[in-house]
């Protein structure tokens, strides 16, 4: 294989990987310094010139004339006299000997290494991009199409023809995907494995929920409304914290639209996720309030040195600002930094009633916690239930709740 062959095969293949022309270069000549080092040591007196587009190569190699017994005569950018007169009769002592070098001359094994070396570059430099590629797109949202359903994730093809990785931990409960279906995700980390790029995407990270709302949204895409915070449980339900530094906009209208025109087609894409749109507040208090919605507060109280609230509501309201399977205390919880704890509004009728409290002695604080994060706070409201109700909205087992039971139905019949 001669030199015009090795260049403009190589050429070719470098172009339809979208390689720059400068990039070639330097990795032709690389790989041409390569071999000179293996041939000769070094490549410091060597000049290496290329023309990818015509697939010429020259390499010249440079050495100073030395005379016959010089101390120098065995530097490698030196050669005597008698050697030079033998390419030219008419060198002197002191000129320069440029001396052209065949590619013929590194041998056919060193030339088909160098182009199986060629050849690997480029697959190297191709992985380089795409990982430098996906890691500028971090947190943004891409469209993939799906071809391959494995177990714990759904592999997915770019435009370009790129393998992005959709884990099971990052999809929607919700989501069911089929050969060819088109999945919009946010690219949520790049990271090289055994020097390949994996791209890894998110359907469930809270910033896909943002980049959603820029897309829908272009107050939001705008700056003129900022979102605070974004917690989510996956599939289930959101809440969102909106601002507006503008008062004639108004940031929960904006994200809503009219008729829910714009949220819907957020809902639409995260599987029917409920997303409650809140307007963000410095007040802690109207923040708490806010954030327990649609759930009406009657009072609270505030532990900041604990980190704890607690929030007082009517009975009707309690289950409400629980929500189904607790979602909503917990998203509420986690959007303002506290724990909050519920506690049904005592009526008048109800003062007979006795703190759960009151039981420590006789009931583990771990099961009065568990009551608790329901909105049982005392000994009726959990009589008032069946035992198949605690069951379903606790982590209690049925032998301990059949044990609570006994203790607080003795205190009554006492």
């Amino acid at each position: 294989m001669d030199a015009k062959v090795l260049i403009e095969s190589f050429a070719e293949f470098a172009r339809s990987k979208n390689v720059d022309r400068p990039t070639m270069i330097r990795i032709l000549e690389d790989v041409f310094r390569a071999m000179i080092r293996k041939k000769y040591e070094t490549d410091e007196n060597f000049d290496v010139t290329i023309n990818a587009d015509k697939g010429d190569l020259e390499i010249l190699r440079i050495r100073e004339i030395v005379d016959d017994n010089s101390e120098d005569i065995w530097d490698f950018d030196k050669i005597s006299l008698t050697e030079a007169r033998k390419i030219e009769p008419d060198f002197e002592v002191g000129e320069e000997v440029y001396e052209k070098i065949e590619l013929e001359e590194f041998g056919r094994r060193a030339v088909m290494m160098a182009r199986q070396t060629l050849i690997q570059r480029i697959k190297d430099l191709e992985k380089d991009l795409l990982f430098n590629q996906y890691e500028e797109l971090v947190g943004e949202i891409v469209s993939a199409e799906v071809y391959q359903i494995l177990g714990r994730e759904v592999l997915l093809i770019d435009g370009e023809g790129n393998e992005l990785i959709l884990p099971k931990g990052e999809q929607i409960s919700k989501d069911r995907f089929r050969k060819g279906d088109t999945v919009r995700a946010i690219v949520h980390k790049v990271e090289m494995v055994n020097g390949n790029p994996r791209i890894i995407l998110s359907r469930t990270s809270p910033i896909f929920l943002e980049r959603l709302f820029e897309n829908e949204v272009p107050e939001v895409f705008d700056g003129l409304i900022t979102i605070r915070k974004i917690v989510r449980e996956p599939g289930e339900r959101a809440k969102v914290a909106v601002e507006s530094y503008d008062d004639r906009i108004d940031p929960v209208g904006a994200c809503v639209g009219m008729k829910g025109s714009r949220i819907h087609a957020i809902v639409r894409e995260l599987q029917n996720e409920n997303i409650d749109v809140i307007n963000y507040t410095d007040n802690l208090d109207l923040y708490v309030a806010r954030a327990l919605s649609p759930a009406k507060v009657t009072s609270l109280t505030v532990d900041k040195d604990n980190k704890r609230i607690s929030v007082y509501l009517k009975p009707d309201q309690v289950s409400m600002a629980i929500g189904k399977g607790g979602f909503n205390i917990r998203l509420a919880s986690r959007l303002v930094g506290y724990e909050i704890d519920v506690f049904r509004e005592l009526s008048d009728y109800e003062e007979e009633d006795v703190d759960l409290e009151e039981f420590v002695d006789e009931i583990d604080n771990w099961v009065i916690d568990e009551l608790k994060k329901t909105g049982l706070d005392t000994a009726k409201s959990v009589l008032s239930l069946t035992k198949e109700d605690l069951i379903r909205r606790t982590e209690l087992e049925e032998e301990t709740i059949d044990e609570v039971f006994k203790i607080l139905r003795q205190e009554f019949e006492q």
